[in-house]
């Protein structure tokens, strides 16, 4: 995407075949109500999608940060709303850093150059403005084909990098061909070779990215510098390495003693550790011993959105549910540190990380085994004899509060969950419920703060701010947990209840009731529990749910205030109807386009 007809703006990356590399989301579109296709040849390259249901308009619209988003609306109530956006992370816009540096999302400041160049201006790096890139401390002794002062360039190794795009191929036969290729060519800033296929870079290079330690996909990119460079370079490391060099070994030579005393210490109590390793300690499982446990991971309890779970039994008869964990790129201290936080986090309703195994790529959890199951199979289950009577549900609505409380409130760092929902609530033998896959977002690299740029979660749950892209806060997890109470009423999930015609949108239906002091609150429940419930329980868990779905996620209450709610602490008023509801009790096609079932 080009900006006044000249400057790269922002990119969506090569396309291939489905999809732009950096907007995956356009497959999610193939798969609702948009057609897209990319049309290239030699006289013209143009990307084109339309919108099959002809009540839907759409449009695209690019932000002055380089975002660009993909909105929705109604043709006949014009209203407007947000499918997607892209990039969304700061160092997926264009050029965001400037030419010779990388950019990280997890760094402060996020703009770095590479060794052997200098900020372009650090007046306007100091305001933050990296547009202006970098440039070189020493130039290239290549100008013109020809060498200046008989000097010959050379080539920096930059490992585990993400390549820049449009790469130049060049067919060679090793890397030092490939090299020399570079080397030779005064415009060539940089090669990699990759699967015995040598790529070169011209000019300026954009978009360099130093990926996480453990990330498989990186490569190494090696970057053209001037022989003085080098030398300058290796200089200002020993002059570093001499400074840092004498703190270090005074720091080593203090701390010998120490070590040698906790060494001892250590030794002597490695057998009383493993013996507690059962009793509250991380367990470090063998990869071949969970293969056993599990039987091949032959028993398949379920799959989420972070990895297939398996049913295992150890030795001692214990009872164990083994996640594999899908598409890790962490390395092993940062998996180790990560396994560590979650299994410190102990509460009655938190499902308790029992030990954790990583086996070269392969990243384990094992948790204890909850013989209930999980509370979808329960809650919307035809059966009789799994039907969760009112009391058993009431339970499980405070109990999931309370866990959702402490991961917010009383954690040492505030942990948001992302995806609340039926199928991540567990029930032990006794049906206490347990908030299962919290903090795993953190597995994948993503820091749970207030500024969470990637969507998770579930269509159906999703708070509206996942799809605006505003920040993300703990009430994310309050309108998930929300939408979820409308379906402890009903019996039926929100998004299935859309699919028949004779049936109002339950939520819309449910607040309605709700508004009118008078309205019959027993016709909302469940037809399985024929009309056993309190009505005053069903009334306070419905006005629960209504606020916890407001539009404005400030308007929301913290799980505290739930918690308190629920338990008759806390009186609250009458909600008022969230816009968005109203919306939908109108366009019930919009709806159904909207809601339906599919985990980003």
């Amino acid at each position: 995407m080009l900006w006044n007809r000249s400057a790269p703006y922002w990119t969506g990356g090569p396309w291939n075949g489905q999809t732009f590399i950096l907007t995956p989301n356009l497959i999610l579109l193939q798969n609702t109500n948009v057609n897209v296709s990319l049309v290239s040849n030699e006289y013209e390259t143009y990307f084109i999608y339309s919108v099959a249901n002809p009540n839907f308009v759409a449009g695209l619209i690019m932000g002055a940060s380089g975002q660009v988003k993909q909105m929705y609306g109604l043709k006949a109530t014009k209203n407007w709303f947000q499918f997607w956006f892209t990039p969304r992370l700061t160092c997926e816009v264009y050029a965001y850093c400037g030419a010779f540096s990388i950019c990280s999302d997890q760094t402060q400041p996020l703009c770095a150059c590479l060794t052997g160049f200098k900020q372009s201006s650090k007046n306007d790096w100091s305001l933050q403005d990296y547009s202006g890139g970098c440039v070189r401390k020493t130039q290239l002794q290549c100008v013109n084909n020809s060498l200046t002062n008989g000097k010959s360039d050379r080539f920096l190794s930059n490992a585990n990098m993400r390549l820049p795009y449009y790469p130049q191929f060049v067919p060679v036969r090793s890397i030092k061909e490939c090299e020399k290729t570079c080397l030779n060519d005064c415009s060539c800033t940089a090669y990699a070779y990759v699967d015995d296929e040598c790529s070169i870079w011209v000019g300026n290079l954009f978009n360099l990215k130093k990926l996480a330690k453990g990330d498989l996909s990186g490569k190494t990119l090696y970057i053209k510098l001037s022989a003085s460079g080098f030398s300058s370079s290796a200089n200002d490391n020993i002059n570093r390495g001499t400074v840092i060099g004498g703190l270090v070994g005074s720091i080593v030579a203090s701390l010998a003693i120490l070590s040698f005393i906790m060494f001892m210490y250590l030794r002597r109590n490695r057998t009383s550790k493993a013996i507690k390793g059962e009793e509250g300690y991380l367990v470090a499982f063998a990869y071949k011993d969970l293969q056993n446990a599990t039987k091949n991971f032959s028993v398949k309890l379920g799959k989420g959105g972070f990895g297939s779970v398996f049913k295992g039994v150890l030795p001692n008869s214990r009872f164990i549910a083994v996640k594999k964990l899908d598409s890790l790129s962490q390395g092993e201290k940062e998996f180790r540190t990560e396994v560590r936080t979650i299994g410190n986090i102990q509460h009655v309703n938190l499902v308790q990380l029992h030990g954790f195994c990583s086996h070269g790529n392969k990243k384990l959890l094992v948790y204890d085994y909850m013989p209930n199951g999980s509370l979808n199979s329960h809650l919307f289950h035809e059966k009789k004899s799994k039907i969760l009577d009112w009391e058993t549900r009431c339970k499980i609505v405070l109990g999931t509060a309370r866990g959702l409380a402490y991961l917010h409130e009383k954690c040492r760092d505030c942990i948001i969950h992302c995806d609340i929902k039926p199928e991540n609530i567990l029930l032990d033998e006794e049906f206490c419920p347990k908030v299962a896959d919290f903090g795993l977002a953190k597995l994948r690299g993503r820091e749970i703060s207030r500024v969470l740029t990637t969507i998770r979660g579930t269509r159906g749950y999703l708070a509206p701010e996942w799809l605006s892209g505003n920040y993300v806060t703990t009430k994310a997890d309050v309108y998930s947990y929300g939408m979820m109470l409308f379906e402890f009423i009903s019996g039926r999930r929100n998004s299935e209840q859309i699919k028949d015609e004779k049936v109002e949108y339950f939520p819309t239906w449910a607040a309605s009731i709700i508004a009118n002091e008078g309205g019959d609150v027993l016709s909302l429940l469940d037809p399985k529990l024929e009309g056993n419930a309190d009505a005053e329980e069903v009334r306070r868990i419905c006005k629960v749910a209504c606020w916890c779905i407001r539009d404005d996620e400030t308007h929301r209450p913290s799980m505290g205030q739930v918690v308190r709610i629920l338990e008759g602490v806390l009186d609250l008023a009458l909600p008022p109807i969230p816009t968005s509801l109203k919306v939908f009790a109108d366009n019930q096609e919009f709806l159904l386009f909207f809601m339906s079932e599919s985990t980003h």
